[in-house]
């Protein structure tokens, strides 16, 4: 009986493979076919920016990739502003429309998209967003539009930032299984929530102070773009003057309510066509394949922009993750390539493995022998984010960048408790006195701990070497900024922890500058699996996703976010230099 249904799986497994095979050889050759038919874009268009994918700084495809963009579940930034900056210069695009958008973008994302459209502006072109909803990030984007309109029983969130710890000592009391943790850094709170029931005043005005200087940077431009005052948004903010369509346009934050063919009314005008014209709309990702044809930068000689995005472990990395093994093999290549004559390293990370940040900071130096080296930060540079970026030569950061975080920390996972309460009692024989240095099972030791300790204080002091050494300050003075504290790219710039507020085009003018060029080519390193490939990988482990899945339908969203949380600390091997608290900004 076994033996006849393993024949059936067999031979169903082999039916669906060979399935799949003729599907991507029709789209192959679909692909094929359509390869030199190019997007034709009619006069007075408008392109239509919809952000409703998860927005990375960069998905590295292959240019040779028949499938490329196909398989992508995210977005590339870079390939968004340069269909931005092409548009800009395309005289068949007139204008932009923000169309309904769900940002899944960071706030440093955000803002580089930002200002890709108001220099989209300055050629004399116009931007109109609308929405049926407006998220504070969504309307912090939108708030660059000429003009913002709102569906009539639409909704405007705008009522400032908040961020909230989730705390899990009583948890651990009432479950037997608890987090040991060793760490060095008043501020580095990452493991504060398994030691306290309430959050430390350090961490308190660390998160306020964060999330104060984010909210100012972000009413800055919106003050600006929409001609309200600081003072005047932060009252509406306070009144949630935005709660409903009539309430923003009254307070200025929008400038209509509209149903949606109402706002194709208001596009038509603004291109000057007659009622029962069409409208040309082009879609972005459409723009973006045609756009990634047209390079704005040329010349023999190039800078390389390595792009290290994700959390820092060990390993060889990938799209999502940052290991050593992508890394530095992408670093040692612009090293290597004589005609490239300066390297851009950027950053979104908020850290992870010391070990693997250390490797990834040394084969930097080994860059910076030959060329210089400059950093660019994305959303988030922090703890093992910062000890890569910091010994570039010059580093820039967006001015709502989240980053520092020096310090470090251990976790150990211990289940005592738990054991004893179960009934489970766990006996170690060893040869040596410390044979046996820890167990699962058994309180830990003072010994232990105190070899830990060792470690992470070792960690630590090279942290701040490394940092004085880059920043050209001494460890004293790079000890008073860490202590695990993040700060804003503002904050970072005023105390010294970054040079220059900047997007990366900023960073990679800088590196040309620095190197003597005045043309230049851009290469983007490094080249990940294409998506086709990624997408074969997924469907291997369509199982484990199906089993992830329908453990957040049973238990929720919120309380899966927890256990994820709690499972990644479990996970989580040797020293670590990551974020002090897992931000969850509102």
């Amino acid at each position: 009986m076994n033996f006849l249904r393993n024949l059936l799986a067999a031979i169903l497994g082999c039916l669906i493979a060979f399935g799949m095979l003729f599907v991507m050889f029709l789209i192959f050759v679909s692909l094929l076919g359509s390869a030199d038919e190019g997007i034709n874009i009619k006069n007075n268009s408008v392109l239509e920016l919809q952000l409703q994918r998860p927005i990375n700084d960069y998905v590295g495809s292959k240019d040779e990739d028949p499938f490329i963009g196909l398989f992508e579940q995210n977005q590339g930034l870079d390939e968004i502003l340069h269909a931005i900056e092409v548009a800009k210069d395309d005289d068949d695009i007139k204008g932009i429309s923000l169309n309904n958008n769900f940002v899944m973008a960071g706030l440093a994302q955000t803002q580089s998209i930002r200002k890709a459209l108001e220099t989209f502006k300055k050629k004399g072109k116009f931007v109109y967003a609308y929405g049926d909803f407006y998220t504070q990030k969504d309307y912090y984007l939108a708030s660059i539009a000429d003009s913002i309109y709102l569906n009539s029983v639409g909704v405007l969130d705008f009522k400032g930032l908040a961020s909230e710890v989730l705390f899990f000592k009583d948890l651990q009391e009432k479950t037997g299984v608890k987090m040991e943790v060793i760490r060095h850094g008043k501020y580095k709170s990452a493991v504060e929530p398994y030691l306290e029931n309430e959050m430390s005043e350090a961490n308190r005005t660390q998160i306020r102070e964060l999330i104060g200087s984010l909210w100012s940077s972000m009413l800055s431009e919106i003050s600006e773009g929409r001609n309200l005052s600081e003072s005047e948004l932060n009252s509406i903010a306070d009144t949630l003057g935005g709660r409903n369509p009539e309430y923003a346009k009254q307070t200025g934050l929008i400038d209509g309510v509209l149903f949606y063919d109402q706002y194709e009314a208001k596009l038509k005008n603004a291109l000057d066509l007659q009622p029962e014209e069409d409208l040309n709309y082009v879609a972005l990702e459409d723009y973006v394949r045609r756009s990634n044809k047209k390079v704005t930068k040329k010349g023999a000689d190039k800078v390389a922009v390595v792009f290290a995005q994700g959390e820092i472990l060990y390993g060889e990395g990938g799209p999502d993750l940052i290991g050593q093994g992508i890394i530095t093999k992408a670093l040692v290549k612009a090293r290597d390539d004589d005609s490239v004559k300066a390297v851009v390293l950027r950053v979104n990370s908020p850290g992870g493995s010391a070990l693997t940040s250390d490797i990834i900071w040394r084969e930097i130096e080994l860059v910076k022998e030959k060329k210089p080296v400059v950093v660019s930060m994305g959303n988030v540079a922090a703890s093992g984010g910062y000890y890569i970026a910091a010994g570039a030569d010059k580093i820039f950061a967006e001015p709502t960048t989240i980053t520092g975080s020096i310090g470090v920390f251990g976790t150990v996972p211990n289940i005592h408790k738990l054991a004893s309460d179960i009934g489970i009692n766990a006996e170690q024989v060893g040869t040596n006195k410390n044979s046996v240095d820890y167990s699962l099972f058994e309180p830990m030791s003072d010994e232990f701990r105190n070899v830990v300790q060792e470690g992470i204080e070792s960690t630590y002091s090279t942290f701040l070497e490394r940092v004085a050494q880059g920043r050209g300050i001494s460890v004293t003075e790079v000890d008073s900024l860490a202590q695990g504290r993040v700060w804003s790219g503002v904050d970072a710039k005023r105390i010294g922890l970054v040079d220059e507020l900047g997007t990366l085009e900023d960073a990679i003018s800088a590196a040309a500058k620095m190197a003597g060029l005045e043309e230049y080519g851009i290469r983007k390193l490094p080249k990940y699996k294409s998506g086709f490939e990624r997408m074969l990988e997924d469907l291997a482990g369509a199982g484990a996703r199906a089993k992830q899945e329908l453990i957040q339908d049973e238990i929720g969203p919120e309380a899966y976010s927890i256990f994820k949380e709690l499972k990644s600390a479990m996970e989580q091997k040797g020293v670590q230099a990551r974020m002090p608290f897992v931000i969850n900004i509102k």
